[in-house]
């Protein structure tokens, strides 16, 4: 299913069972498409099938889920979650091109604010990978 050009769209991968009420919420108050997945292969399936800017993922194997949405021709920001998220893998993510480290449980403000953010770069700076441009 492809999304109007209006609409942004994130992908939340993963169980979430004591955030997903309040992800929901502050997805839709923000007027974005949110699609829940529940693994890895469904979020890519989605994302080649319509425009995703956005993936939400736990931290386990991030690295690896980074890596198949740069092979993306628009590439969504990836936004890690963690039960112990600390300096270090904030610094890993964004080294490693992630966008954000989200702390679980999630706080509605901070959330709100990586949501916001998420939406300001969909807008103004298409993540298209050098790479992907030449083969266009």
């Amino acid at each position: 299913m492809n999304h109007s050009e209006g609409v942004l769209c994130a992908l939340l991968l993963g169980e979430y069972p004591g955030d997903r009420r309040l992800v929901r919420d502050v997805f839709r108050r923000s007027g974005w498409d949110l699609q829940e997945v529940r693994s890895r292969r469904d979020a890519l399936n989605r994302a080649r099938r319509g425009r995703v800017q956005v993936v939400i993922a736990e931290s386990a194997g991030w690295q690896d889920l980074l890596d198949d949405l740069r092979q993306l021709p628009d590439v969504p920001r990836l936004i890690v979650t963690s039960r112990t998220a600390d300096d270090y893998l904030w610094a890993a993510v964004l080294n490693h091109g992630g966008f954000d480290v989200l702390p679980q449980p999630f706080d509605r403000e901070e959330l709100q604010r990586v949501v916001a953010a998420a939406g300001r770069c969909a807008y103004t700076q298409p993540m298209v990978l050098a790479a992907n441009r030449l083969q266009a």
